[in-house]
């Protein structure tokens, strides 16, 4: 029997712990629906609040289990923390020593389990806890490798003459023996993400941080597929030395007893095919009160019905009021803002949607591609800008609101300009996008290319703990 016979028989057993944040939690959760999907028995590692969340998204419960953990409450955090959600971004790294005080919780967890293979995203001491139990660390990151390269090669520093400090000015252009030079950053992007290179939890910068996390895994994998990201992840490979194993773009389409809300359902009939332009960012994106009522006159200005579902923005503890003044009034039968949490996927399956204004979030941006509903990109910090960039000038898919360079601030207009130009039958440009965003829905839909993905990653971690 050969290696690769042998291997398609191994049935694994592997243990997932994601950043405790959705926008990380998800990918994990729909990764660990293919594993199973195939006969394979995860142990998904969470907390008590989004174990009872992403219960309804466990298809397999008889092979996917929920291991609760607890999140000890520390000083400077709001009572009762478990995710990301729960906190500021600037708390992001007091949050990350919470949950590295649970490694011996984890550990604990693990030895019990005695899992073959530990997906992880973010905590570099996973894989000292992993390989005493004879377990494979495959470090899982919910970052596109487009990103990854852009901002985290190594090669950057080696630009700079001994003695230097990176600046904006060198964040501006890709770095050496990056694949394609069509993606940069506009200056307020570049000013933002020299946050990667400065101190961020235990005396480490995030680049350093993310570069551990590379060092210490036995493989690394992403959530992609060559033909979008091929150059990029080969780009890593090289740069990293590294294995690294794509996994596809782990479509998890809805299942078929899945139902909308009828409150949305009821909505969203009301308007003929096409016409809605839809808004999510997430569960952890929160504007400011003047980007966030901006963005509100701009979907006003289309004329279009609209659908928003955004948290509070800061300063307000509910959406209603942060609307602009008469807002509410002028948009009544067409217009819907709403803070709580919505079906996005079945949203954005609905007939009626026709475009949908994103943050870029990785899960977000995925669900987007498959559907179809139009792309408008606007980027909300560090990774996501050259997310952003990937998909309106690398693959010419969907387009970004225009924002001032040095600053990045957006007006009205330019929200209404972005929207009105893929949704205009007759705009040149938008003509092209939508091509390209028909062409990549409709090779992404293929349920044999998520499949022969999936089939391939079983494969690799099989002969990794074979």
């Amino acid at each position: 029997m050969s290696s690769s016979q042998r291997s398609s028989n191994l049935a694994l057993h592997v243990a997932m712990f994601p950043f405790l944040a959705g926008g990380h939690q998800i990918p994990f959760l729909q990764l660990s629906n293919k594993l199973a999907q195939r006969g394979h028995r995860v142990s998904f590692l969470l907390t008590n609040k989004t174990k009872l969340k992403f219960e309804p998204y466990n298809l397999y419960p008889n092979l996917i289990t929920f291991i609760p953990l607890t999140v000890p409450h520390t000083d400077g955090l709001p009572l009762g923390t478990e995710t990301m959600a729960d906190v500021s971004r600037s708390m992001a790294p007091l949050f990350l020593k919470v949950i590295d005080k649970m490694s011996d919780q984890v550990d604990a967890v693990l030895r019990d389990l005695k899992p073959n293979i530990v997906f992880y995203d973010f905590f570099h001491w996973i894989p000292s806890l992993a390989r005493p139990l004879g377990a494979i660390p495959i470090f899982y990151t919910i970052l596109d490798p487009v990103a990854f390269a852009y901002l985290f090669l190594p090669v950057r520093e080696l630009q700079l003459p001994k003695g230097e400090n990176l600046d904006e000015t060198l964040l501006l252009q890709p770095p050496p023996g990056f694949p394609d030079s069509s993606i940069y950053l506009h200056l307020h992007e570049a000013r933002e993400s020299l946050e990667f290179y400065k101190e961020f939890i235990s005396g480490m910068t995030t680049v350093e941080f993310l570069r551990k996390c590379v060092k210490e895994c036995d493989a690394w994998c992403f959530r992609t597929c060559r033909e979008i990201d091929g150059a990029f992840s080969d780009c890593l490979e090289t740069h990293y030395e590294k294995q690294i194993v794509l996994a596809g773009p782990v479509i998890d389409f809805p299942p078929a007893s899945s139902t909308l809300e009828e409150r949305w359902t009821n909505w969203l009939d009301g308007f003929k095919t096409g016409s809605v332009v839809y808004c999510a960012f997430g569960s952890e994106c929160v504007l400011e009160k003047d980007k966030f009522q901006e963005l509100l006159l701009g979907f006003e200005m289309t004329g279009l019905p609209f659908l928003v579902a955004l948290k509070p923005p800061f300063g307000a503890e509910t959406v209603e009021e942060a609307l602009p003044e008469g807002f509410q009034e002028r948009v009544e039968g067409r217009g819907v803002v709403y803070g709580g949490w919505v079906q996005q996927q079945l949203i954005l399956r609905h007939p009626s949607v026709g475009c949908f204004i994103s943050h870029c979030g990785s899960s977000s941006l995925w669900e987007a591609l498959v559907n179809e509903c139009q792309l408008v990109l606007l980027p909300q910090g560090t990774e996501l800008f050259v997310s952003a960039r990937r998909i309106s000038t690398y693959l010419k898919a969907g387009v970004e609101i225009e924002r001032r360079e040095e600053d990045g601030w957006f007006n009205r207009e330019s929200v209404f300009k972005a929207i009105k130009m893929v949704m205009d039958e007759d705009s040149k440009v938008g003509t092209e996008i939508r091509a390209n965003k028909t062409k990549w829905k409709d090779f992404l839909s293929q349920e044999s290319l998520d499949s022969s993905y999936i089939d391939n990653l079983v494969l690799k971690l099989q002969d990794l703990v074979d």
